[in-house]
């Protein structure tokens, strides 16, 4: 009985952080969505809401962080449960390093509407498309435990890391073409480099739902593409 009621306090503790960092995904979601939106809709009000949603995850992400601590002095778990606390905990400064992405992508974004908007800003949405797709799909494979699907983050990164290449390359481009506009070329630049690194920390997401599901470290192991 002593066992059992144990087990369950922990259940219900480790039951708690996830809902919290779900909490903070949800959270981190709208952020970015709402700082694209103000981008794409030229809307300083949703600019401004991107912004203020960051303090709320702030809090959530100490919250995470001080919860995990306690679960992990108080019941001192191992194996998969250990590795389950520990990812909760990396997974919540992942998520707060995506929502400060958004306040800077909104921050560029307002400055950007203050002018009229620049056709270059077309290059930015495919790449906003991708990165959200990444950071769903990180989420749901850290919730179901889906080390396949977490598996695919990595090459989907490189296909980011590229759409910023040619991004970029256009930008600098038009840069020389049309120097007036250097500023909003730049922010641009800086947005879709935001949005790069959205997918990065999705990718880490992904990193740490393969370590809790099946305990193999696979950061920093090269990406071979598939020979198809």
């Amino acid at each position: 009985m002593i066992s059992s009621h144990i087990l369950g306090t922990f259940d219900e503790a480790l039951g708690t952080l996830r809902n919290n960092v779900l909490m903070m995904s949800s959270l981190t979601e709208r952020s970015i969505e709402r700082a694209m939106n103000g981008l794409v809709q030229r809307d300083d009000d949703l600019c401004a809401a991107a912004i203020a949603d960051d303090e709320e995850i702030d809090q959530l992400e100490k919250q995470v962080d001080q919860d995990g601590v306690d679960l992990l002095l108080r019941f001192q778990p191992v194996a998969s449960d250990l590795r389950r606390v520990v990812s909760a905990m990396k997974l919540s400064g992942n998520l707060e390093r995506m929502a400060d992405q958004a306040v800077n992508i909104a921050r560029k974004a307002r400055k950007l509407n203050k002018h009229p908007a620049l056709p270059e800003a077309d290059l930015i949405p495919p790449m906003f498309a991708h990165a959200m797709s990444m950071f769903e799909d990180s989420m749901e494979a850290y919730i179901r435990e889906d080390v396949e699907l977490a598996m695919a983050l990595k090459p989907r990164d490189k296909v980011l890391d590229e759409m910023n290449a040619t991004a970029s390359k256009k930008l600098i481009q038009r840069m020389g073409e049309d120097p007036d506009q250097l500023r909003g070329y730049l922010n641009l630049m800086f947005i879709a480099r935001h949005l790069e690194r959205v997918g990065d920390h999705a990718t880490n997401i992904a990193e740490d739902a393969v370590y809790a599901a099946a305990a193999e470290d696979i950061r920093h192991q090269p990406f071979v593409p598939s020979r198809s």
